[in-house]
């Protein structure tokens, strides 16, 4: 064979070569990755109904034990938890043997401790499920259902970072007052026939009550990540002002993305694939109160972000409030996990999912169905919103393939 027909062969082969890696064994891990999104999905919706019972069948027998296992620097709780309706029954019913003021914050809480020595924040119940919050779309009261209803999306969405939560009625007369701490018990107070407490927060005010149904307060429960993980707080880089006539740099830079690229930790690692979740996320809920986030200490970046206080959701159903997905349509880049995931919950399924998850919980029904509406109406404006990244970019560049081993020991 003469030489130049050498060099044409060898440059055919290699051509084949190339095809080959490329549109072969590429897209060959590219379906495997998406079989198992699908897998993923499927056993998602498997275990959605979550029925409170006492039984555990663990080596552990303290379900807060079992609870504080399961936190690694990327899940909250794992995939598979058949524990988890125990883990909820003890949070909803365990006795209450110390009461006090909430932790910092602006919003009326308190930090009850359940039997056996577990932290939980209890939120009060504040609006009826039919309430709509008028004004901006941070305006109103914390609403205890939306922290409910926020662990159960977090679960349907796969991205298991939220802490758990569960609806509780109190007895504030038997249950709270004889264990609660003088500085918790100074802000009870007796409106009408109801017993009510105003707490200590920055908004808290003697004039703005939570008052219970006679004694029975209706109310949620988070349960209190274990102190080996401690917190560090960050500002979100898509933070509001909070004044009137002051924009952020992200509401008139349209290449502010860029700018935060650049710096730590979204300059390297999953924190801002994080933040564009959380954005999702927050979309979906009608959240536009995620001024700061935490992550666990000394992470350098690989930490998830914590969907830590989500109660400033599930306002105003008719209010999408499109500036919350600023993240995503600046950066235009999402997980293929996540893509994958908002594509099998479309078609009504999201609200399906999302009824039959709460519907065990103690306060169900937790959402009205004009939230549950929108939930389905937000994510067609999500994936549209996606598509228009792919049209203007390809998905090459938007789809971001981004897997961690999650291991829990």
């Amino acid at each position: 064979m003469k030489l130049k027909q050498r060099v044409v062969l060898l440059a055919i082969l290699l051509v084949i070569f190339i095809f080959t890696k490329v549109f072969l064994i590429d897209n060959l891990d590219t379906s495997a990755a998406n079989r198992e999104d699908q897998r993923a999905f499927h056993r998602m919706m498997a275990s959605l109904r979550v029925e409170l019972d006492p039984r555990l069948d663990h080596t552990l027998q303290s379900p807060w034990e079992i609870a504080a296992q399961w936190v690694v620097p990327r899940e909250v709780y794992p995939e598979e938890t058949p524990e988890l309706g125990a883990v909820m029954h003890a949070m909803s019913t365990k006795k209450i043997v110390k009461a006090d003021v909430g932790y910092k914050g602006t919003q009326l809480k308190a930090l009850l401790i359940l039997e056996g020595g577990q932290k939980v924040v209890f939120k009060p119940k504040r609006y009826a499920r039919d309430y709509v919050v008028e004004g901006e779309p941070y305006a109103g009261y914390d609403r205890h259902n939306a922290e409910v209803a926020a662990f159960h999306l977090d679960r349907i969405l796969g991205f298991r970072r939220a802490p758990l939560v569960v609806g509780r009625f109190v007895n504030l007369r038997t249950e709270i007052k004889p264990v609660a701490t003088e500085q918790l018990l100074g802000t009870f107070m007796t409106v009408g026939n109801n017993t009510c407490f105003y707490g200590k927060c920055y908004y808290c005010r003697e004039t703005e009550p939570a008052c219970a149904d006679g004694d029975i307060m209706e109310g949620s429960v988070t349960l209190w990540l274990p102190d080996v993980w401690p917190l560090q707080k960050h500002r979100h880089p898509w933070g509001r002002t909070y004044r009137e006539g002051k924009l952020a740099r992200w509401e008139y830079d349209e290449s502010y993305c860029d700018a935060v690229k650049k710096t730590s930790p979204y300059d390297s690692g999953p924190r801002l694939l994080d933040i564009i979740d959380t954005a999702i996320f927050d979309y979906l809920i009608g959240n536009a109160d995620r001024h700061h986030y935490e992550s666990f200490q000394d992470d350098e970046g690989a930490s998830m972000l914590i969907l830590l206080d989500n109660a400033k959701s599930f306002g105003n159903p008719a209010l999408d409030e499109r500036s919350i997905l600023a993240p995503l349509y600046q950066c235009c880049i999402i997980r293929v996990s996540t893509w994958n995931r908002l594509n099998y919950l479309k078609n009504g399924v999201l609200k399906s999912a999302l009824k039959t998850a709460m519907s065990h919980d103690p306060i169900s029904p937790v959402l009205s169905d004009p939230h549950l509406d929108a939930l389905d109406q937000r994510l067609l404006s999500i994936l549209a919103t996606v598509k228009q990244c792919t049209d203007q970019f390809g998905p090459d560049v938007v789809l971001v393939e981004d897997r961690m081993t999650l291991s829990h020991l």
